[in-house]
């Protein structure tokens, strides 16, 4: 398993009138999840399109508990709890500054070739990163 922890304040453009977190932001807050934990690994984005590889999102649930308010510090937990195949599974936890759990969910994304869009198996500079964090059976 490997896991990240990142911080963010609620924009006042991501809010509604009443100052709640619109639902549809919920999405960019876990790209934010997932990107920091590859950049926490020494890996960005940039590299891995660089390598040739591009990662669409193939499913995404979110499970909303309580919402999230204008200027609220949120904890984005993001973690990958089984090492990937052809695609990959982030698993969210998003808190409020108390530390109340107000959202959870995951996504899948796959792995495919930059020219072709067809899907890859594990690439190896992904499977280099994350290797160290999963027990080989």
């Amino acid at each position: 398993m490997v896991k990240n922890r990142t911080s963010i304040r609620v924009r006042y453009c991501e809010t509604d009138q009443m100052g709640v977190v619109n639902n549809a932001n919920y999405p960019t807050y876990c790209e934010i999840g997932r990107t920091e934990l590859f950049r926490e690994l020494g890996l960005s984005y940039k590299t891995i399109e660089e390598a040739g590889i591009i990662l669409p999102l193939v499913d995404i649930y979110l499970k909303f508990k309580q919402p999230a308010l204008y200027d609220d510090q949120l904890i984005i937990e993001t973690q990958v709890n089984t090492f990937p195949s052809s695609r990959i599974r982030f698993d969210y936890l998003i808190y409020n500054q108390e530390g109340e759990l107000i959202n959870e969910g995951y996504s899948t994304l796959a792995f495919l070739d930059l020219t072709t869009r067809k899907p890859l198996r594990l690439p190896k500079l992904i499977e280099s990163i994350l290797s160290p964090y999963f027990h080989k059976v």
